[in-house]
């Protein structure tokens, strides 16, 4: 212990660490790296897509050869990572003597790596289907109904209802849709390709973003490479999502920087926010409170008078002008609209919801690297970008906690997201931790008698164990994710088949009847269709008279008031509008734009009436929606003003365009 003489204050000794920037680069260069990395990123998955779907591999949930073969890879990714970063470090030490394309190599390499990882966990295991995780389950149904709407039509549309803006963020499926015409797909088919492209490009930032914050090309790979495989197992369904996820410890760590008067991180966390908001909003919501958590400690507790605020302002400011461009035609819509709009989007608590996430606590490598990563935070709280680290981790947790307490009025803030954030957090703080023992505890880690040869030996070793702690976190990824696989090859596609080739379900019928309504003149894009078939609309970007259930409908859509419509009209064609004209003039009176086309299940021999369903939100009940079976009169449809024809299981009633409405 440091003895000091009575009445002399001692001076504050600061982390060994806080010099160390052996790879500092300037914000120019950062900028020009991180805009690299997307272009590169994104084009290196997309070639390498391509590659992958050129050739024929048997489908993972009938084989084990893309399983093996995604292991290969990002075994051989990590390894040639892991010994391009040492021998950075080691010229790092011959200063000018160094070549300097071996920099070069090492740092494009390096750039690369989390979007290689993307494609070995993922790409690979997906390269013998067309369709992404989940196949078209019910998110993804509707995920992939937005992206097939956004490759239609350019403007700001909703996914599901015409003439209205879309209330679900645009960002990701409009840049999606834009992929999808250059490369001549339909929407769906681009989902796949474009979720990779997307998530490489993001991953291949990290590096750059995450050297800028360090100062140190290994330290920011290494973080990199943690947050692409946690990432890839915890949301990778959700692509837009896991973007903004990424980039949440980063926001923390800058958040600090921009609210203490660096106008470079001011600018950057500007557009963080306002693009993440474009994407998803409830991580773009926990990384703003983050920032005004932040902006209110160092207002209060240190002496630097205004400039917290002042740069919360700018950030705040512009990060919302840049939200509006998804934004604001609903808002304005909702504001001078006679809208009935209710949300239920909130409405949704599953057991994950109801407990707090504690990754330290599990027996895993992320436990163990969350546990390092807290007992950091607790060490080093005062240190900058643990600071940010740890409002993010606090305010992660009071959201968990608000989520909890706002079932009380009948709602959540779906607290069960945020478990990737926590874990996220507290690993960044984890290599964080690994890093500056590494780096600085040498001289206390080994014992003194050892040489220098044996400390690098000792260190060689170590980094050895980070990388097969890194890769075998990797290797889980398709393990992870099998069920969600599995579902993307036995699922019927776009194109009526199935990647494993099994038989396809019915919805190999959806091309025939898209068919079927473009001949009679209802062209996708153009026509209203209402059926409980949801698959349909994501794969035939037809407008529907409503959404399939409430938590995906736009609020301006009017969910409850189009299911009250339409039991109204099956209710009716068994009694007043039996009559086929009473039934067509019911429908022409409806305050919304009537379906051009209805899809039931059924058949025309016999008398069974047509079959379809509407949803209704039960929440807070577990699960939160029931489906009520509507049934419709067959002789409503008995007149000149509708074709109906039966199609595999489906019977279609095309209202003939010659009638006038």
């Amino acid at each position: 212990m440091q003895e000091t003489q009575p009445g002399v204050t001692p001076t504050r000794v600061e982390p060994r660490g806080a010099g160390y920037a052996p790879d500092r680069i300037t914000n120019a260069g950062a900028a020009l790296r991180i805009l690299a990395a997307v272009v590169g990123g994104g084009v290196f998955a997309l070639l390498a897509w391509v590659i992958l779907h050129s050739i024929t591999l048997p489908a993972f949930n009938t084989s084990m050869v893309t399983r093996a073969l995604a292991t290969a890879g990002s075994f051989a990714v990590v390894a040639v990572t892991a010994v391009l970063m040492w021998l950075w470090l080691v010229d790092g030490t011959r200063g000018p003597r160094a070549p300097r394309w071996h920099r070069w190599v090492a740092e494009i390499v390096a750039t690369l790596m989390p979007a290689a990882l993307v494609l070995t966990s993922l790409g690979v295991p997906l390269s013998a289907t067309r369709l992404y995780l989940d196949g078209i389950q019910v998110d993804q149904g509707f995920r992939t109904q937005f992206l097939s709407r956004m490759t239609v039509q350019l403007g700001n549309h909703d996914m599901n209802y015409a003439e209205l803006p879309t209330f679900y963020p645009l960002g990701w499926f409009w840049l999606g849709g834009r992929m999808a015409n250059v490369l001549g797909m339909p929407g769906w088919q681009v989902y796949q390709p474009w979720a990779l492209v997307s998530l490489a490009a993001a991953a291949a930032a990290l590096v750059p973003v995450w050297r800028k914050l360090t100062s140190s090309l290994p330290t920011a790979v290494a973080i990199a490479g943690v947050t692409t495989a946690i990432v890839l197992t915890q949301t990778p369904d959700e692509p837009y999502a896991a973007i903004v996820a990424m980039f949440v410890p980063a926001a923390a760590v800058a958040s600090v920087r921009a609210l203490s008067g660096s106008w470079a991180a001011t600018a950057a966390l500007t557009l963080y926010l306002g693009i993440s908001a474009t994407f998803y909003t409830l991580y773009t919501a926990l990384s703003a409170l983050t920032v005004v958590a932040i902006a209110l400690v160092l207002f209060f507790t240190r002496k630097r008078g205004l400039t917290p605020l002042i740069h919360l302002l700018v950030i705040g400011a512009g990060s919302v002008l840049i939200a509006l461009i998804s934004w604001g035609q609903y808002l304005w819509n909702l504001l001078t609209g006679d809208f009935d709009a209710h949300s239920t989007a909130n409405h949704f608590l599953p057991i994950k919801g109801t407990i707090f996430p504690l990754p330290f606590f599990s027996f895993s490598l992320v436990g163990l690297l969350s546990l390092v990563g807290l007992l950091y935070l607790i060490r080093r709280f005062t240190r900058a970008d643990i600071t940010g680290l740890g409002a993010g981790i606090v305010v992660c947790y009071l959201w968990v906690l608000g989520s909890m307490v706002a079932t009380l009025l009948g709602t959540s803030l779906l607290g069960f997201r945020v478990e990737v954030l926590l874990v996220l957090l507290f690993c960044t703080a984890g290599v964080l931790a690994i890093v500056d023992a590494l780096v600085f505890g040498l001289d206390n880690l080994y014992p003194p008698g050892l040489s220098t040869r044996d400390k690098r030996i000792a260190t060689a070793f170590a980094a050895v164990v980070v990388a097969a702690g890194a890769f075998s976190m990797l290797q889980n990824v398709p393990m992870e994710n099998e069920s969600h696989i599995d579902q993307a090859y036995a699922d019927t596609d776009g194109f009526g088949e199935r990647a494993d080739r099994f038989p396809p379900d019915s919805a190999r019928y959806y091309g025939e009847i898209t068919e079927h309504l473009t001949e009679r003149g209802h062209a996708p894009t153009e026509a209203i269709v209402y059926t409980d078939e949801i698959n349909f609309m994501a794969f035939h970007p037809y407008y529907g008279f409503n959404a399939f259930t409430s938590h995906y409908a736009n609020p301006l859509g009017e969910f409850e008031a189009r299911s009250a419509e339409l039991a109204r009209w099956a209710e009716g064609s068994f009694d007043d509008l039996a009559d086929p004209a009473a039934f067509s003039e019911a429908l022409d009176e409806s305050q919304w734009a009537a379906p051009d086309a209805f899809i039931f299940r059924g058949s025309l021999d016999g008398d069974e009436p047509f079959k379809t369903h509407i949803a209704h939100d039960i929440f807070p009940n577990q699960p939160n929606v029931r489906y009520e079976a509507l049934f419709f009169n067959p002789d409503a449809f008995d007149s000149a003003d509708w074709d109906v024809t039966e199609i595999g299981p489906f019977v279609v009633a095309v209202r003939n365009t010659s009638h006038g409405k």
